[in-house]
């Protein structure tokens, strides 16, 4: 319960922070990654393009662990198109799949033509062409990647989804500038969407990818907005007396689930976006908070001390049936179902320590995914392969990711200039 509590009411002690700028730092991969050549695409104007597409779908592929890149260095031709591929340069190299593209000039606008073949099997996988500009060199990255990706795991990529976090600027003792920032999902074109010298906790997305919440304490007290990112404008969505916290969005994008005490202790609402219609779906003199919606709408998973210590609970919004989801450890909070729905990840204590673990709902089973004290604040990504949380590296807080396939793929993703903190993994934005 207590630290339910500081988690509420105590952030400006866990983000003292310069401006952030993500990098990306792959700290395990694993075994035998498919090795991958990445033929440098050709450019059609003078000069050299700012952003090196080639370079940008070698770093989203090797960040999965599931691919290694053949350095630029060794590869023995350039070519562009499926004609000036020799399959005999690539197999000399070990490589197992070869990416080929270019830049052409189309009807005004910049067009990135690319091929993918099999070596071993010397047959073309995918062709592909994307449509750009000089602004959009990124975009047109990360759509190849998602291609590529899913043609050889046959999973929806996702490298052009976007991030949400949280940090702030120490300008004298005890007080601190916040930032709510979003950035690509490998932590490039960072944006600061709210600058303020109040806290800002708990972000999270909309499941069309164009609205977020948020809780915002510039009222003196915390209230829940909404911010919706192409026009930028801001709605208080609450103002009660007393706590409210966490919203969540539901799967259909009509609801707001959140935590408010207006009424007592803190309990599970749900508001209806459009009429602000409240909800109470939790009535307990214990602290109930952390809601996230299962896959289906019908029912919230949270996070309550109503059995001594904070476990993860489950309740059917139409029958209002509650019942207890999590029984091994004295601590589980802040759940969040994974994508197939067959399981949660959430925060777990072990010997006093804090990581994170996924526990499957049908066995009850629990595997531990980090290792380091104090993880936090988990958030997966739309095709549920990566994990993304916040944790302490030397007493400064990073973002870090890894992998929900059991490969044990870790990267860390620190700011270059302080801490960061509260992730939050867009959806897929289109």
């Amino acid at each position: 319960m207590t630290r339910i509590v500081l988690a509420l009411l105590a952030v400006a002690a866990c983000c003292s922070s310069a401006i952030a700028q993500l990098t990306i730092e792959i700290t395990e991969g694993r075994d035998n990654p498919a090795a991958i050549a990445i033929v440098p695409f050709s450019w059609p104007q003078a000069g050299v393009p700012k952003d090196d597409v080639g370079r940008v779908v070698e770093a989203n592929l090797e960040r999965t662990g599931q691919f290694e890149a053949v350095p630029r260095e060794d590869m023995l031709g350039t070519p562009h198109e499926a004609k000036e591929v020799y399959y005999r340069d690539w197999r000399q190299l070990k490589v197992d799949y070869l990416l080929v593209g270019k830049w052409l000039e189309a009807e005004g606008r910049l067009m990135a033509q690319y091929q993918l073949f099999d070596v071993n099997t010397q047959k073309q996988l995918l062709t592909g062409r994307k449509f750009g500009s000089l602004e959009t060199l990124r975009d047109v990255a990360h759509a190849i990647s998602d291609d590529v990706y899913q043609k050889l795991t046959g999973i929806r990529g996702a490298f052009s989804t976007k991030l949400l976090y949280v940090s702030a600027i120490k300008r004298a003792e005890g007080e601190y500038t916040y930032r709510l920032l979003t950035s690509d999902a490998d932590g490039h074109r960072e944006r600061v969407l709210l600058s303020q010298s109040q806290p800002i906790m708990t972000p999270s997305w909309a499941p069309d990818g164009e609205t977020i919440a948020y809780v915002s304490f510039e009222t003196s007290r915390p209230a829940i907005f909404t911010h919706n990112l192409a026009t930028n404008k801001r709605t208080q969505m609450t103002n009660f007396r007393g706590l409210n916290s966490s919203p969540a969005w539901s799967p259909d994008g009509r609801k707001l689930a959140m935590v408010l005490s207006k009424d007592g202790s803190p309990d599970v609402y749900v508001m209806d976006v459009a009429t602000r219609k409240l909800r109470r779906i939790t009535r307990h003199f214990a602290i109930d908070t952390e809601p996230s919606w299962m896959e289906d709408g019908k029912s919230i998973i949270f996070t309550s001390d109503r059995g001594g210590k904070p476990q993860i609970y489950k309740v059917n919004l139409a029958t209002g049936y509650e019942e207890r989801v999590t029984f091994k450890g004295e601590y589980n909070a802040r759940a969040r179902v994974v994508p197939d729905g067959g399981g949660i990840i959430m925060v777990h204590q072990i010997d006093g320590d804090y990581h994170i673990a996924l526990q499957n709902l049908e066995r009850g089973t629990i595997d531990v995914l980090t290792k380091t004290s104090l993880d936090e604040s988990p958030s997966i990504a739309p095709n549920g392969a990566m994990l993304l949380y916040a944790t302490k590296r030397r007493n400064k807080g990073i973002l870090a990711a890894v992998s929900l396939d059991g490969s044990g793929m870790k990267y860390a993703l620190p700011s270059k200039f302080g801490d960061v903190r509260e992730p939050a993994w867009s959806p897929y934005m289109q």
